[in-house]
C-alpha cells in the first residue's frame, strides 16, 4: 500500500465499519478518512461494497460494527435525515424523485422553509443554481417527462441547495455526455475549493484520474489500497489494482458484414422525435449518441413497442410496426436493454428467476403451467455466465448492486438470441471487467442481429459501433462510419446542435450507404 499523504484532520473518519446481509459480507473492517477540500474517488468491482459503505455514511443503513466520527467525535446516524443535518448529502445511482412534481419542486422537497416558498421564487432559485453549476434543466418541467440525465441533474441540484459539507456522488456521470461531465467536474472542483469533501464513486478510470485527488479501492468489502491520484501510472495500472488482474480495456472488432435489413424508419415523428430516418441491418452496430433528452428515449420506446409512432413509417423485419407487435413476434425477435433497470427492466420485489422470465417465457411454459425447474436452471446458467453476484437465482432484484442487476438484465436479453437488440446505456454502472464482457457479448450478438446502441459514453460508441448517428432536437444531425476520423472530430459540435463544414446536412438520413 502507498504511504499515506500528510493532510489536515479529516472531516469524516470511518472506523472499522462492517456490514452483512445474511451470509453476504458487504463491508469488513473499513477504515477510511475523508478530508475537506479534496476529491476522494472510491473504486471497486460491482458488488465490492461501495454503495453499501456510502449508504452507511449517508444514514440509510446502520453498520453492524465500527463507527463514524465527525471532527473526531463519534456519531450515530439513525436516519438519512440525521446525516443530512450533520452536513452529509448523497446523489444515489437510482434517483429518489417524485415524478408528478416539477424539477423545482423536487429540488426544494424536504428543505426547511420550502413549503412556504412562492413557486416563482423556487423556479428562480433553481434556475440560478443550475446556471451557476452549468447543469441545464427546465425548473417547470415534470420529472416524469425528464430523461435519465436530466433527472440526475435534479438530484445534483438538491445536493447543491443543501450546501452540505460532505457530498457523495454515486456514479454521477453514468448518464452524462463528455461536455456535461466536464461541467460537473468543474462544479465538483469549485465545491472542493470551498472546503467541502467530495466522495466520487465511478467505474470510469479516465474520469477518476482526471478529477480525483485521492483514490481508495474496495475489493470484496475491504479497502485494499489507497493512493494519491497523481501517483497512478495509467488506467491499466488502476484497473489491475481494482480487479486484481490485468484488464485490456479494449475489444477486437472485425469489419461488419451487413446482412438483411432488420429495421427501417422513415419520417418518424412521435413525442420528442422530429422526422427521424434510420436503417439497421443484421451484422452491424449503429451507435446513437447525443445529449440526454434529445429524443433517444422516445426513439427506443417506439422501436420497442412502448409508444406508437404518431407519423411516419416504422418496419421491423419488413413488417409494419402495428402488425409486428400485433403478431406477438417481439419476444422472439426483439430484445430491449432499458436505461432504467429498476423501473422498466426488472421488478425489484421479484427474485432473479422470475425477473429472467419477464421477457423470456418461451420454452418454460406448458399450457398454463410454469416449468419452474427448467426456468431456474436457465436463469442460474445466465447468472453464472455473466458473473452476477450473488449467484443465487432466488435473491430479490432489489438486493443486488446496480452493476450486478444490469449484468442480469443483459444476460437475460442475450439469452433469447434476438434479431434486433436495442441497448440503452448497456454498461452504465458496470466496472471495467464487466464492461469488457458486455462489449464482447454485443460484438458476438452482432453476427446474427442488428444492434441499436444508445449511449452517452463516446468511448463505448467508438469502440463498438460500425456507424454512428448523432441526435439533437429529436433529429438525426449526421451519420457516418465510426472509422471516419474527420467526422468523429465533429461529434461534440453536432451533439450541441451545431452544423459544420464537415457535416453540412443537418437532417441527413441514417440509412445505410
Amino acid at each position: 500500500m502507498n504511504e499515506p499523504i500528510q493532510k489536515a484532520e479529516p472531516l469524516i473518519q470511518l472506523q472499522g465499519i462492517g456490514k452483512r446481509f445474511g451470509r453476504v459480507r458487504a463491508n469488513h473492517d473499513i477504515r477510511l478518512d475523508i478530508h475537506g477540500g479534496r476529491i476522494l474517488a472510491l473504486l471497486g468491482e460491482n458488488g465490492a461494497g461501495k454503495s453499501t459503505l456510502m449508504c452507511i455514511l449517508a444514514g440509510r443503513l446502520q453498520p453492524d460494527s465500527g463507527h463514524i466520527a465527525i471532527g473526531g467525535r463519534r456519531t450515530v446516524f439513525s436516519s438519512a435525515r440525521s446525516a443530512i443535518d450533520a452536513g452529509i448529502g448523497m446523489v444515489y445511482q437510482h434517483f429518489m424523485l417524485v415524478e408528478a412534481m416539477t424539477a423545482a419542486e423536487n429540488v426544494f422537497l424536504g428543505q426547511e422553509g420550502g413549503f412556504w416558498l412562492h413557486p416563482r421564487r423556487m423556479r428562480e432559485k433553481v434556475a440560478a443554481l443550475a446556471e451557476t453549476y452549468q447543469l441545464a434543466i427546465d425548473p417547470d418541467r415534470r420529472v416524469s417527462a425528464l430523461s435519465m440525465g436530466e433527472r440526475q441533474r435534479v438530484e445534483i441540484l438538491k445536493l447543491l441547495l443543501r450546501q452540505s459539507r460532505v457530498l457523495i456522488f454515486d456514479e454521477p456521470t453514468a448518464v452524462l455526455t463528455p461536455l456535461e461531465t466536464e461541467h460537473l467536474f468543474k462544479a465538483m472542483r469549485r465545491m472542493a475549493d470551498q472546503g467541502k469533501a467530495i466522495v466520487f464513486i465511478s467505474h470510469k478510470l479516465a474520469e477518476v484520474m482526471a478529477v480525483a485527488d485521492e483514490i481508495a479501492i474496495l475489493r470484496k468489502g475491504e479497502i485494499v489500497d489507497t493512493m494519491a491520484a497523481a501517483g497512478v501510472v495509467s488506467r491499466e495500472d488502476l484497473a489491475r489494482r481494482m480487479v486484481g488482474r490485468e484488464v485490456l480495456l479494449q475489444v477486437a472488432k472485425t469489419p461488419a458484414l451487413r446482412g438483411e435489413r432488420i429495421l427501417n424508419i422513415r419520417g418518424l415523428r412521435s413525442g420528442d422525435l422530429n422526422g427521424v430516418d434510420l436503417e439497421l441491418a443484421q451484422g452491424e452496430i449503429l451507435g446513437i449518441v447525443g445529449v440526454a433528452g434529445n429524443g433517444q428515449k422516445a426513439l427506443a420506446e417506439v422501436i420497442c413497442g412502448l409508444a406508437p409512432p404518431e407519423q411516419g413509417r416504422v418496419e421491423i423485419m419488413d413488417l409494419p410496426w402495428r402488425r409486428f407487435f400485433a403478431r406477438n413476434r417481439s419476444e422472439q425477435i426483439l430484445s430491449y436493454i432499458p436505461e432504467d433497470r429498476l423501473g422498466i427492466a426488472t421488478c425489484p420485489g421479484l427474485d432473479l428467476r422470475d425477473n429472467f422470465l419477464l421477457t423470456t417465457r418461451e420454452g418454460f411454459c406448458r399450457g398454463p403451467w410454469l416449468l419452474g425447474k427448467s426456468a431456474e436452471g436457465k436463469a442460474r446458467e445466465t447468472v453464472e455466465n455473466f458473473r452476477v453476484s450473488p449467484m443465487n437465482v432466488f435473491a430479490l432484484a432489489r438486493q443486488l448492486s446496480g452493476g450486478n442487476l444490469q449484468k442480469m438484465v443483459v444476460g437475460r436479453e442475450f439469452y433469447r438470441q434476438p434479431r434486433l437488440i436495442v441497448a440503452e446505456q448497456p454498461t452504465q454502472g458496470l466496472d471495467v471487467a464487466a464492461t469488457e464482457e458486455v462489449w464482447r457479448h454485443l460484438l458476438k450478438a452482432r453476427k446474427q442481429a442488428g444492434i441499436l446502441l444508445i449511449t452517452g459514453d463516446l468511448t463505448e460508441a467508438l469502440a463498438l459501433s460500425d456507424r454512428i448517428a448523432v441526435m439533437f432536437g429529436g433529429r438525426i444531425m449526421d451519420v457516418f462510419d465510426a472509422s471516419d476520423a474527420g467526422k468523429v472530430a465533429q461529434i461534440g459540435p453536432l451533439m450541441a446542435g451545431i452544423s459544420s463544414a464537415a457535416c453540412p446536412d443537418r437532417a441527413r438520413s441514417a440509412a445505410a450507404p
